[in-house]
Order: structure tokens, then sequence, then C-alpha cells
């Protein structure tokens, strides 16, 4: 009666077995009486013909060598990295425009504007908040973005610590440049993002990522007005009715609000 033809036998049956094929005994009957297959006697008599007894855990010789467990190792170690990096809570400030992110985005040209001139969309969200504000601009030099942040000072009615921009010349160059030389007059601290990462900047990357997907991809503007008229409705459903899942499934108002009604002296 054979078990299976994978069983495996002890390091002592294995001796025997070959102890007893050297007395002429015949694989029939060595079968029988340690209950194997045939083929499960033969691969231990091709084995003990060069004195191996002892079964190996693997016949893959690429999972025994050092070479190739540090390289699983590796993969291990990276994706742990990977999911930890993924779990990882992303940063907020601790009160209200503590700090601002600033980007800028070219717009695709309207289909039927004659003149086919360029346009800049600018936006500014809170870090602590995501509160935003945007605007429209013909270009994006170190002059019209002085403008731009001229407009949203303007309309915010709080007092901006810290500014985060990219690193592109409209945003610096020299300390002659104006929108360096607006920053310091109106005592905002500039912040750059790393360079060649723009995720440091990503609430701005994202937030335009939005615009772009909300509105232009779903509507063909036919004038600037009408873009910048949509522009403005987007902006205040974002601020006011639109939730959003980092700051609770709140809205930005909501978040400035209950700040304010916490903290109020």
């Amino acid at each position: 009666m054979t078990i299976h033809k994978n069983t495996r036998l002890t390091p002592y049956q294995r001796e025997e077995v070959w102890k007893d094929y050297c007395r002429n005994i015949r694989v029939s009957q060595l079968k029988i009486k340690y209950r194997v297959s045939r083929p499960t006697i033969y691969k231990i008599l091709k084995q003990a013909r060069i004195k191996v007894f002892r079964t190996k855990n693997s016949t893959n010789e690429r999972f025994r060598c050092l070479e190739y467990w540090f390289k699983r190792l590796a993969k291990v170690e990276k994706k742990i990295l990977e999911k930890k990096n993924k779990e990882a809570k992303r940063y907020n400030k601790e009160y209200p425009w503590e700090m601002l992110h600033m980007d800028t985005k070219k717009l695709p040209y309207i289909k039927w504007d004659t003149n086919k001139s360029k346009e800049y969309l600018f936006v500014w969200i809170d870090d602590y908040s995501r509160e935003l504000y945007a605007c429209v601009m013909d270009d994006k030099t170190q002059i019209s973005s002085t403008e731009a942040l001229n407009w949203f000072i303007d309309q915010c009615p709080y007092h901006i610590e810290k500014l985060m921009t990219d690193n592109w010349v409209e945003y610096k160059w020299t300390n002659q440049h104006q929108f360096v030389l607006y920053c310091e007059k109106q005592w905002i601290q500039q912040v750059f993002t790393k360079v060649r990462s723009p995720q440091t900047n990503g609430k701005a990357e994202r937030v335009i990522r939005t615009i772009m997907e909300m509105r232009h991809n779903k509507y063909k503007f036919k004038t600037r007005k009408e873009r910048i008229i949509l522009l403005k409705r987007f902006v205040n459903r974002y601020n006011t009715a639109k939730p959003h899942k980092w700051i609770n499934n709140k809205t930005p108002y909501e978040v400035i609000e209950e700040f304010y009604y916490w903290n109020w002296e």
C-alpha cells in the first residue's frame, strides 16, 4: 500500500532503503516495505549513489544564493517604505493663512476668440483651511504676478505670513525683482519649492487640476468674459459648498469659522 508519490522519508529511512537495495532487494519489494511509490524509490536511490540522504528545502538554486536574498530584501524594504509614505498624513499649518500656496497655469485658447491672446490662471490656496482665490492675467511676468498678488491682498481680509511658490522667474530673480520687493513691502515671507519637486506645492497644483477638470474640460467657452464668470462661480462653490476630504469633509469657510469660534478672546 502506497501513501502518495511525494511522500518524504526520513534520512534514516533513506539510508535503510539504500542498504536494502545493496542487499539485492528489488524495487517492487522496497516500495511495499516503505509504503511509497516506485518513482520515490528511484529518486532515493539516485541521491544515495552520491551519498545524499537528506532532502533539500528547495531545488531552485537561486533561492539558495546570497545575492538573490539581498535583492529580495531590497524589494521588501521598498514596498514597506512606499506603503508608509502613502499612509503618512499630509502636513497642515496650525492656523488660517499661516502659509499660502500660489501657482500659475497657462489656459487653453478659446476657439472663438479672434485675438488668440494668451491667458494665465493665478491661484492662491490656504494651507490650513483650503480657502481658494483665483484670477486671470494676460501673462505671467513679474509685473503681472505682482499685480495678481496685489489683487489677491485686496480681496483677502487676512495677513499672509508665508507665501510658497515655485522657482520660476516671475517669483524671484534678484533683490530688485518687483514681486520680491512687493512681498517685502507687505511683510510676506517667501518660501520656494524644492528644485524638481512640484509636489512640495501640491495643494496649489491639485486645485489647478481640479479647476481644469471641472470647468475647462466640460465647458466650451465662447468669450474670455464667460470664462472669468464661471471661474468666480467655481471659487465661490469651492469655498462655501464643496466639502473637502482632508479637512474632515468640511468647507473652507466652515473650517475658518470654527477656528475663530474656538479661539475668540
